[in-house]
């Protein structure tokens, strides 16, 4: 990369750490607040994502913050062990990927602060609870439609996203073992036929084509493309180098027939894909208020997925097309919703609309901001910090 682009990104990567500072304090038990303006509760899982870009700053506050994240929801965790939505609120749960992305970040925060022991009581509730969450009792975990980060997109039953997350911290936790055996059960193929033999188990691989399954259920499935759940595949090395560079190509190669019907307007790919279209069966009514083609859940261009993404890139030794799509996210970080706040230099916006990139959801996003260092810290040190411990575990790297 030209020393032009790095001062470039280099200026993007400190107004980053600004809007962390900025969102470090927030109205709720002075917890850090989701966005600049419009989110200002705390958040679960965009705060857990954050913990990566966060971990890469070495700025001791913004650690503390996460620190007192972390204790807040030990404190405010369920019987069970199910981790709520909201840090400070216990009674709103319901979600399935706020447990595991806790038992994800507590295992970073542990080797970074040198404390393996750290809310070691509250890391045992949530990974009795994670055992409990397969509906075969076997490996892989369910959940059920909306209970994601996607809430207003149908992902049921065995989600990959999810998936990818239970298998990265049972890698940090050294639970190989468990690891192993919901790698070997994601490695299924989804079944396609009308009838299912007891002894068939339905995984996440799709029959000709790269990357893996949204989700998978018995007899159903989808086989959309989701950007953050096949980048969590790559950088945790459940898929190998092999497939990690096939997906990539097919991504790209996607991207540029997205481009050439007018369906994407940036350099850098959606984070779901083909779009759900109102005359498809797995349409749903309300998707015409919040999830049309292109937008939000349904195909909109999310900053933090980018991050993924880049990182993504840099598991798979991509280096070079790392530092165009991380040089592209630059550009797209200093866009902002201006309906909302005028004059931003940089708007890290939650999403923008994929046909012309316009920016569509809050400014200053925690998660965009925090990934946006941690993808940058990628392709400068050309490592994966957590991720590279996670993919020599699964003997890749």
């Amino acid at each position: 990369m030209r020393t032009d682009q790095w001062r470039e990104v280099e200026m993007a990567r400190q107004a980053a750490i600004e809007v962390l500072r900025h969102n470090m304090h927030g109205p709720y038990d002075d917890l850090p607040r989701t966005a600049g303006w419009g989110y200002p509760e705390p958040y679960t899982r965009d705060l857990m994502i954050s913990l990566l870009g966060i971990a890469v700053t070495e700025n001791q506050p913004l650690i503390d913050s996460i620190r007192k994240v972390l204790e807040t929801l030990a404190e405010n965790q369920t019987e069970h062990g199910h981790i709520p939505s909201l840090v400070h609120d216990s009674d709103d749960v319901g979600a399935s990927d706020t447990t595991p992305l806790f038992l994800l970040a507590l295992s970073i925060y542990r080797k970074m602060a040198g404390e393996n022991n750290f809310l070691a009581e509250a890391a045992q509730k949530s990974l009795d609870w994670m055992t409990y969450q397969s509906p075969m009792d076997r490996y892989l975990v369910a959940q059920e439609p909306t209970s994601d980060w996607r809430d207003e997109q149908w992902v049921m039953g065995y989600g990959l996203y999810v998936n990818t997350l239970v298998y990265s911290y049972l890698r940090l936790f050294g639970q190989n073992k468990q690891a192993n055996q919901l790698l070997e059960a994601m490695k299924h193929f989804t079944i396609t036929g009308d009838t299912i033999h007891r002894h068939v188990h339905e995984g996440l691989i799709v029959r000709h084509k790269p990357y893996y399954a949204l989700w998978a259920y018995k007899l159903y499935s989808s086989e959309r493309f989701d950007l953050l759940g096949n980048s969590l595949a790559i950088l945790s090395g459940i898929a190998s180098q092999s497939r990690a560079e096939m997906m990539i190509d097919w991504v790209e190669a996607e991207c540029v027939s997205m481009k050439q019907k007018g369906e994407l307007g940036l350099d850098l790919p959606p984070n779901f894909f083909p779009f759900v279209r109102p005359d498809d069966p797995d349409w749903y009514s309300r998707y015409e208020k919040f999830n049309m083609p292109g937008e939000y859940h349904n195909g909109g261009i999310w900053p933090f997925v980018t991050g993924f993404y880049v990182a993504a890139l840099i598991a798979a030794k991509r280096y070079e097309l790392a530092e165009e799509k991380l040089l592209a996210l630059t550009r797209v970080v200093t866009m902002s919703n201006t309906r909302l706040n005028e004059n931003l230099e940089y708007g890290f916006n939650e999403w923008l609309k994929a046909q012309n990139g316009q920016p569509m959801g809050q400014n200053w996003q925690t998660w965009s901001a925090a990934l946006y260092l941690y993808a940058t810290k990628c392709v400068e040190e050309k490592e994966t910090p957590f991720f590279d411990e996670i993919r020599t575990a699964s003997g890749l790297d």
